[in-house]
């Protein structure tokens, strides 16, 4: 067998999925993490259909749909005739939207089927503003903590509802939710008024709701056509390559599958009928060192639709890889803190630019005084190199020939999606916007997002980072080389694969970033072979770190993840190259300090023909 460190070059740089993290308290706290689709981080919430409730995508489930919508209108129509207090107090604004979600997902583990399982579900959301565009219940409360979960002054109400078209079910669901989200607006409304008489002067002077043309789209409903058995079967077969491995302690290999239906209804007279599909296969390989550190490996593949998903073969190679790289960091001498040159590869840095850049250019971070406003007074000004510009464009389905995660034709408030120039050759020209308006930008570019159950807010797509100077990956070694030399360092490092990070944002506490890295080289100045380290993790500061790119490679390529924030969980990719900084700083990761197994592993007394 060859040195497992001899493949690990040419493999691709890819994440693992999540563990647990203790968030700092008191912090606004944004993270990424690799694509890890809902259905394997939970159950489906309801199971089975009702007689009347037609497939998702058949010619009933069409007709169902519009069903659906004329349902939510009329009730709407309603809402907006009859609601109103006592004392004469209306909704200026209500949305209705119901997702419906259909997945289906299996895991294995040592060619053993350990779930499998398919489930659906339909989530509303009713949305209710109280007051005028100008100022409403959403409007933030300052010196008053809303925590991670939202923005707080929102009334969103969120309930499971009917899987059957059923309109004294899903009506009732309405009136109550309704109600319930008018009375907690009109309450907060209130507040505001209060809020805003014993506070000083505003500096934004926005208002909290941008006047937008009502949309009208319908997609064709899609169906879940995915073979669960014989993916089932595929995965536990691809499983089994760990079998071998005892000092692989746990490893597995998984498939999802989820497609969206998202009927939506406003006062605005927008109605929706949107569609989404997500296809994902995932491995994983983990162990522990002898001093204790946790250590893994993942890769995932994305796709549209089931056709793109890799074979068994492919699945197979993937977890071997992922199985040769954990053994080699196992290996691998721990790293020391550090500062000097570095390189990150074009995933490496796409999460980079997500976490450290594309967080602080959301629209509402731009207007709220708890935050940080890194950006805020710098439109028109330079925050990048003038070789690197940046936009968010949502609309791209494709990135060469991988699926994006981060398309959608119209966004959670029903504005249509748009491309964003966020930088222009260095130069910040604008910011990615919600309905919510922030000084000098009074219309949304179709970037509010949520995860069902969560109030909008501004959130990245698709982030591409571009290049008009680049050089080949041979010249960005050389330069890296060159600075190390400069700046008489014995190496440079270079960072493969980044697994996530996050970031804080408001001012409570420091505005800084962590970032996640699996796989780091150093590469040393005296020539010899490049050393793979482990226990690495980078921290900085934006504008300090910014300043520090000094080349971009040919080389852009797509990280895949899921972003979570105020607004929940949503899917996000981030394109970009490979950048060479001058300056980076490392820091020790927090590690485990119990030792590994005592016994050795059972898989070593298994029989070889034993599947």
């Amino acid at each position: 067998m060859s040195d497992p460190c001899s493949r690990l070059r040419g493999g691709r740089a890819a994440s693992r999925p999540p563990g647990p993290m203790r968030l700092p308290a008191l912090a606004l706290v944004v993270l990424l993490v690799p694509a890890v689709p809902l259905a394997a981080r939970a159950l489906p919430q309801s199971a089975g259909t009702a007689a009347d409730a037609a497939a998702p995508g058949s010619q009933a489930s069409a007709a169902a749909q519009d069903a659906l919508l004329d349902i939510l209108e009329s009730e709407l129509a309603y809402t907006m005739e009859h609601l109103v207090t006592p004392d004469g107090v209306r909704p200026y604004y209500v949305s209705y939207t119901v997702t419906d979600s259909d997945s289906a997902g299996a895991n294995a583990s040592l060619g053993a089927l350990q779930s499998s399982g398919q489930g659906r579900r339909r989530v509303l959301d009713v949305d209710v503003r109280v007051g005028d565009y100008d100022l409403d219940n959403t409007h933030k409360l300052r010196q008053e903590f809303s925590g991670f979960g939202g923005q707080g002054g929102g009334s969103n109400v969120s309930r499971n509802i009917s899987l059957a078209d059923d309109a004294a079910s899903i009506r009732q669901a309405l009136w109550l939710s309704t109600d319930q989200a008018f009375k907690a607006a009109v309450q907060q409304h209130q507040k505001v008024l209060t809020n805003l008489k014993s506070m000083v002067e505003e500096e934004d002077k926005s208002g909290d709701f941008t006047h937008e043309e009502p949309a009208r789209a319908f997609e064709p409903p899609l169906a879940l056509d995915f073979d669960l058995a014989a993916w089932s079967e595929r995965v536990r077969a691809a499983s089994e390559a760990a079998r071998s491995e005892p000092l692989i302690y746990g490893s597995s290999v998984g498939v999802n599958a989820g497609v969206e239906n998202r009927s939506m209804v406003t006062s605005e007279g927008t109605r929706l009928r949107t569609t989404n599909a997500l296809f994902s296969v995932y491995v994983q390989a983990g162990t522990k060192a002898e001093d204790g550190m946790e250590l893994s490996k993942y890769e995932a593949f994305h796709a549209a639709t089931p056709d793109g998903l890799p074979d068994e073969q492919t699945i197979a190679a993937a977890l071997r890889h992922c199985i040769d790289v954990t053994l080699a960091l196992r290996e691998a001498p721990l790293v020391e803190p550090f500062t000097g040159p570095a390189i990150l590869l074009n995933r490496a840095s796409g999460v980079f630019f997500h976490e450290i850049f594309g967080h602080r250019i959301e629209g509402h971070r731009q207007r709220d005084v708890d935050e940080g406003q890194t950006f805020t007074k710098k439109l028109g000004e330079s925050v990048l190199p003038g070789f690197l510009s940046v936009h968010d464009d949502p609309t791209l389905k494709r990135f060469g020939s991988t699926d994006l995660r981060g398309h959608y034709a119209f966004d959670d408030e029903g504005v249509a999606s748009r491309d964003v120039t966020l930088v222009e050759d260095g130069v910040l020209r604008t910011f990615l916007m919600s309905r919510q308006p922030v000084q000098d930008f009074d219309r949304s570019n179709g970037h509010g997002r949520r995860n069902p159950g969560e109030t909008v807010v501004a959130r990245q797509g698709n982030l591409l980072v571009t290049a008009s100077e680049t050089v080949d990956m041979a010249r960005l070694r050389e330069l890296l080389l060159a600075e190390c030399a400069r700046q008489q360092r014995p190496y440079g490092l270079l960072f493969e694969d980044i697994t996530g990070g996050f970031t804080t944002t408001q001012r409570g506490g420091p505005q800084a970033f962590k970032v996640l890295p699996v796989v780091v080289w150093r590469v040393w100045a005296d020539g010899r072979p490049d050393e793979l380290v482990r226990g690495a993790d980078i921290v900085g500061t934006p504008l300090a770190c910014f300043d520090k790119i000094i080349a971009a490679g040919d080389d852009p390529d797509v990280f895949n993840g899921t972003c979570g924030a105020e607004s929940g969980w949503v899917p996000v990719s981030a394109i970009s190259p490979s950048v060479l900084v001058s300056e980076i700083e490392i820091e020790k990761r927090q590690h485990e300090q119990d030792k590994p197994p005592l016994l050795p592993s059972p898989v070593l007394d298994l029989p070889e023909d034993k599947g």
